[in-house]
């Protein structure tokens, strides 16, 4: 009789054990080298992929005005009063100092506010604040120090969210990393009370996840602060398989049979399960690649590629490892009455009140899936423990949102902004803004024009209304950018030709349902109320987020179909048994029924990261399944058996490995809350 290609292998291993555990070390070695060549992308745009229709709207805005990237610097003197000499000369200074940022192409601030006023019939435009406090040399000395202890300063703005993104990410990975280093020794250790085990796995971990970013560093694929999640991931994955092959092992030996016999007898029992098991992850994580979250891709891929380094590893290096590394096993006789065979014992005996108690709470906890709501403000990306997240609030709190919706409003012909039809227009559009509810401020052109019709009318309140002629709005609008100084120019609001401008409204830490709500219901208006060559899509990064969860949901759900199709029927043709394949799949969807119903239920929010999850973690979930199946079907064609008596041989010989490898997995994904 022809050996089992499993053993022929095993013992392949054994023989030639030490070539191949130097070959195994030189490919990872060379794997892992790619580490270096990965570049860390963090800026928020990475998050959109280029026909992203959101992002495509906002850049077009960007190229006929001034690009968005800012940074807001929020000043909050501690006695709450801002109009002090003391105070205005900080604000003076600070926005001088401003001007020399690298790449800072304008400053605006309370003390370089054009303010604009009528002196007999002149207009004047002029800072705000000039020359706010008059300072001998102690008083300069102590304006120049590095911080002023009556004043506090908060950083946002975008260009601060992109760095918070890169903070973040590697706060991350140097917290995570360590702690799940920590957790799944104590685990393994706890759990195989085996040191040769630990350490052999221990080195799986360390070159599965190596590899993953080793080999996504040679095929060209950033880290990005999503992907940074990938080394926490794979690490967690890389045990399973790891697991195991141990654990049959180990019941080998302590039924007396020798170490290598063991090795062999645990890759002819493992290696079919292990390596379904690999390939449903990987389909799970590669399902990824239909989200359309760029980063959200990377990190499926990454992981992918570490799964797959962690299956040749734990086939190759972890058996060669147990082989050559002392190891020592009690041995004892095999008892019938072990935790596994009382657990088994009570599931056949409690069937079916398991059966439809099970079906009661699943229903119940399904109930609450319409609960979750799409949200993704990305202020709340971040814990309240980085400095980012507590300025911006702050900044939202007390002065003014960093969310907006951008609308660059088109006008007949080029000059056409200065038609009195399209300024009434505009200011009716505005007023309209300006009532909705969790809008802050509308900075538009027609505020500008009125204030103008005021100035060149002596001041004259009652003129504070826009121009009646397109002449005389024109004359004002060539005034005004005349007085104006040099890099506070109109060109961030109005384009070359004058023929569009752009409207800013913004928003309090409004959820991203109001958000695509107030975008929607703003181009309704245009499109009832204003010309067609007015209308015009609400753009920004704002609006960019708060269509992803929607978009990547969507996109997803093909995905996942996809997936589950696609493992369903590999099951059924690695099992020999279609209806246990199709079966497969009840146990497999429940999971994720059972936490977004719970998720619905405690939470009731889903951004972007959470609308992956069923696809990610779809091959995860699949391995347990997997295992259990596997060792059902052994004992029903090799020894015979009948269901009762395969699903106690199941739980005897894989449940433990499923409870220890469940253990890890769930310790290794807390540690990322």
């Amino acid at each position: 009789m022809k050996q089992d290609r499993a053993v022929q292998y095993g013992q392949f291993l054994i023989k030639y054990r030490w070539p191949v555990l130097l070959g195994t070390l030189l490919i990872a070695f060379a794997a892992m080298a790619g580490v270096t060549r990965m570049e860390m992308k963090t800026e928020y745009r990475v998050f959109f992929g280029e026909d992203n229709p959101q992002l495509q709207a906002f850049d077009a805005i960007e190229k006929i005005y001034t690009k968005n990237d800012n940074v807001l610097l929020v000043v909050a003197p501690k006695d709450g009063k801002i109009f002090t000499s003391q105070t205005l000369s900080v604000l003076e200074e600070l926005t001088q100092e401003a001007w020399q940022l690298p790449y800072a192409i304008r400053v605006d601030g309370l003390t370089n506010f054009q303010h604009t006023r009528a002196e007999e019939d002149d207009l004047i435009v002029a800072d705000l604040v000039i020359d706010a406090k008059n300072m001998d040399q102690a008083a300069l000395d102590f304006a120049h120090q590095a911080a002023h202890p009556e004043i506090d300063f908060y950083l946002t703005g975008f260009s601060m969210l992109n760095n918070a993104f890169q903070e973040a990410s590697m706060k991350d990975m140097q917290t995570l990393v360590p702690l799940m280093y920590l957790g799944i020794f104590v685990v393994m250790g706890l759990l195989l009370r085996s040191v040769s085990g630990t350490l052999s796995t221990a080195f799986i971990i360390i070159f599965s996840t190596g590899s993953g970013l080793g080999l996504a560093g040679w095929l060209g694929l950033p880290m990005t602060p999503p992907a940074s999640a990938a080394p926490t991931i794979i690490m967690t994955l890389a045990v399973a398989d790891s697991i195991h092959i141990l654990v049959t092992m180990l019941q080998q030996m302590r039924l007396g049979t020798s170490k290598y016999e063991a090795i062999v007898e645990s890759l002819r029992v493992n290696l079919l399960p292990v390596f379904l098991t690999s390939v449903t992850t990987v389909i799970g994580f590669l399902s990824m690649n239909f989200s359309d979250v760029p980063p959200l891709n990377d990190l499926g891929n990454m992981t992918a590629l570490g799964v797959v380094a962690a299956f040749a590893y734990s086939v190759t290096l972890l058996p060669v490892l147990m082989a050559v590394l002392p190891l020592r096993v009690k041995v004892r006789s095999e008892k019938s009455d072990t935790q596994m065979d009382h657990l088994a014992n009570w599931v056949i005996a409690k069937r079916s009140p398991l059966l439809w108690g099970s079906a009661v709470v699943v229903l119940a906890l399904g109930a609450f899936l319409p609960s979750n709501d799409l949200n993704d403000q990305f202020v709340n990306y971040f814990d309240e423990s980085l400095a980012f997240r507590n300025d911006t609030d702050f900044a939202m709190e007390n002065l003014s949102g960093i969310y907006q919706i951008h609308y660059s409003i088109g006008a007949e012909g080029n000059n056409g902004i200065s038609d009195p039809v399209y300024l009434e227009r505009l200011e009716a559009f505005s007023t309209w803004f300006r009532v909705q509810r969790g809008v802050v401020h509308v900075n538009t052109l027609s505020e500008t024009m009125k204030k103008l019709n005021m100035n060149m009318h002596g001041d004259d309140p009652t003129y504070y209304r826009l121009p009646e002629s397109t002449e005389l709005a024109a004359q004002y609008l060539l005034l005004y950018e005349m007085s104006l100084p040099y890099g506070l120019d109109l060109n961030n609001q109005i384009n070359v030709s004058k023929s569009a401008t752009r409207l800013m409204v913004t928003l309090e830490n409004i959820t991203t349902k109001e958000l695509r709500h107030l975008v929607e219901a703003g181009e309704q208006w245009l499109q009832d109320e204003a010309p067609p060559y007015m209308f015009a899509k609400g753009v920004g990064p704002a609006v960019m987020f708060a269509y992803i969860s929607d978009r990547n949901i969507k996109s997803m759900l093909i995905g996942t179909v996809l997936a589950f199709i696609l493992i369903a029927f590999i099951l059924m043709v690695a099992l020999g048994n279609w209806r246990l394949g199709l079966f497969s799949l009840i146990p497999n969807i429940i999971p994720a029924v059972l936490a977004f119903g719970v998720w619905g239920l405690l939470v009731g929010e889903i951004n972007m990261g959470l609308s992956v999850v069923v696809g990610m973690t779809l091959g995860i979930v699949v391995d347990d399944t997997v295992h259990f199946l596997s060792k059902y079907l052994r004992a029903r064609r090799e020894h015979g058996y009948d269901s009762e008596d395969a699903v106690r041989y199941a739980f005897s010989s894989v449940g433990k490995a499923i409870v220890v490898t469940s253990v890890i997995l769930v310790a290794g994904f807390s540690v990322l809350a």
